[in-house]
């Protein structure tokens, strides 16, 4: 297993957050997971110190640290609480498949907006017909000169009334078998066509999920992102990245949790946190596993593991906790 990272990166982010936060952050936290100045501030700063990305270049907003270093500061951010970034998924999904994938003018042109938060993005995966199955798209983009004709319909799709920015997939070969077929682009959300629709929801969040309905919307053959039909390995790519970050997020919950939960006397609840806690330390073990393959450039089977152990073990979690929280 990897060896602990060097504690000084870590305890170096620690210093920055610490002098960033405002002094009654904590006191305040609740209020505060909600104060989207505070989160966008977050991220413009973190932006400017190179902790938004932080293996990648100085050039592109990092600092040229190893992955063991960023999964540590990763991980130091999940623990003090640090403040959500307004638009998960241009960081942490659009921008990984940006920089493998992408041009070098798509890069200079998108990249820096994108991590500083400038510009947000929303991810246009997910269709009413397809449900989970992502290659079962129907959307359309047919090749018209020097650019794309793309019709379809989007659901699910975070934050697009927001965003100004959209990695939209789209069926670009009909005839290939249907996860070959598929080609990422990059959508102006604000181009002729395109009509977004927030759906109401019953919970309270700024995360809005909407509808995005494309009627004959000309995207250019240069917002392409990744090789013509080759969507499908820009997804992963950006898919892999996601889960390493979750399960972190989702490990620092579960042993939060734990710590309070541990107070309860009811015999038959504290009976099962043993379990709990054995499956967070093995959802602990198993991201350092899979960074272990990275690290060596070995497939990692362990990285498509990790969303769904993280999530089951805490939905066993909440279970337990409503459990033991009783009827009041």
């Amino acid at each position: 297993m990897t060896p602990a990272p060097a504690v000084p990166v870590a305890e170096e982010f620690a210093s920055w957050l610490a002098d960033f936060l405002p002094r009654d952050y904590y006191q305040r936290y609740p209020r505060c997971r909600w104060d989207v100045a505070l989160r966008r501030d977050y991220q413009r700063a973190a932006f400017e110190a190179g902790w938004i990305q932080p293996t990648w270049p100085r050039r592109h907003g990092g600092r040229s640290l190893g992955l063991a270093e960023a999964m540590e500061i990763r991980i130091e951010a999940a623990l003090r609480s640090a403040p959500k970034l307004p638009n998960i998924a241009g960081p942490n999904v659009v921008a990984p498949g940006l920089h493998q994938f992408g041009t070098p003018s798509q890069i200079d042109r998108l990249m820096v907006p994108l991590l500083r938060g400038d510009q947000w993005w929303a991810l246009g995966m997910s269709e009413p017909e397809a449900g989970s199955d992502f290659a079962g798209l129907r959307t359309r983009a047919e090749l018209d000169g020097a650019l794309f004709r793309v019709n379809g319909h989007k659901i699910w799709t975070t934050q697009a009334h927001e965003s100004r920015w959209c990695t939209l997939y789209a069926r670009t070969d009909p005839d290939a078998p249907k996860h070959r077929g598929i080609s990422c682009l990059i959508l102006d959300l604000q181009s002729p066509g395109v009509r977004v629709e927030p759906i109401r929801m019953a919970s309270v969040s700024d995360e809005i999920f909407c509808e995005v309905f494309l009627d004959d919307v000309e995207v250019p053959f240069d917002n392409l992102l990744g090789r013509l039909h080759g969507g499908w390995d820009v997804a992963l790519s950006s898919l892999h990245h996601e889960r390493q970050m979750i399960w972190i997020m989702n490990w620092v919950e579960i042993k939060r949790g734990l710590q309070v939960a541990r107070n309860t006397q009811d015999d038959d609840v504290y009976s099962e946190l043993g379990s709990l806690l054995a499956d967070a330390e093995a959802l602990r073990a198993t991201g350092y596993r899979a960074l272990d393959n990275e690290l060596a450039g070995r497939p990692s089977p362990e990285a498509d593991i990790l969303k769904l152990l993280g999530s089951v073990t805490l939905q066993r979690f909440w279970d337990l906790a409503a459990v033991a929280a009783g009827p009041s």
